[in-house]
């Protein structure tokens, strides 16, 4: 999504944006939930773009929409209510990667079903901003308004600029997962290894062997008993440390 060009109108609301986004990076210096990043995007949405009442999160995982966050049960309904028919603005919003920008009186020819919906539960006004940060992230940050009239053009502009750094902020959190389970991975790895050379070790000890022998003897076990074989090392350097033999 490229960012917007600001216009002289949108210069009292960049303040917003900012505090918002500010708030949002405090977070995720701060919190490694997903959910929760996803809870203060709706939250600070609010705050980033005026008329905005309530506010969800649409995410798409193959072709399966589903709101991951939302500030009120209300509109997570109106949403699943678009889910269910295949329809809407906020799936109009995924589909075309447009802004999505209507008011419940404009969208009651085209989607009547959801405009119907939206104006029981009050709302008038709905705006919608595809979210792509990667190609797991994908999706749509989906605004409601409780005024008649629809959201301006300017309105719309602030939720792309704001939309535009949520995306940005998400890939820094995308890489921050991936490097954690990295370490993880190495971690294992290295505590695996560490324990099969202990092992090693303690065979070569006891047998009298060298260590390709002692390794091998440890694989033989492995597929003998078809269990890891990290899970041998383990039991036979337990095995050895409470007998008492090393």
């Amino acid at each position: 999504m490229e960012l917007p060009e600001p216009t002289a109108t949108a210069s009292p609301f960049l303040d917003d944006v900012t505090g918002a986004l500010e708030a949002l990076t405090a977070v995720l210096r701060q919190e490694d939930d997903f959910r929760i990043l996803l809870r203060h995007v709706c939250l600070q949405v609010r705050h980033a773009v005026p008329g905005v009442d309530e506010a969800s999160i649409t995410l798409v995982r193959g072709d399966e929409p589903h709101t991951a966050s939302a500030t009120a049960a209300v509109v997570s309904d109106l949403d699943g209510d678009q889910y269910r028919l295949g329809d809407g603005p906020c799936l109009e919003a995924v589909r075309s990667g447009k802004i999505v920008r209507t008011s419940v009186t404009d969208a009651t020819e085209r989607w009547p079903s959801f405009a119907s919906g939206a104006r029981e539960a009050g709302f008038g006004s709905f705006l919608a901003a595809p979210l792509v940060a990667d190609d797991e992230y994908s999706g749509a940050i989906n605004c409601y308004g409780r005024q008649d009239d629809g959201f301006e053009e300017i309105e719309a502009q602030l939720l792309e600029l704001y939309t535009a750094a949520v995306e940005a902020v998400l890939r820094v959190y995308h890489r921050y997962v991936k490097a954690r389970e990295t370490v993880e991975h190495l971690q294992a790895a290295l505590t695996s290894r560490a324990v099969i050379d202990q092992a090693k070790g303690m065979l070569m000890a006891i047998r009298q062997i060298d260590a390709d022998d002692a390794f091998a003897l440890l694989v033989e076990q492995s597929q003998r008993e078809n269990v890891k074989l990290r899970e041998v090392a383990d039991k036979f350097v337990a095995r050895v440390v409470s007998s008492g033999v090393v």
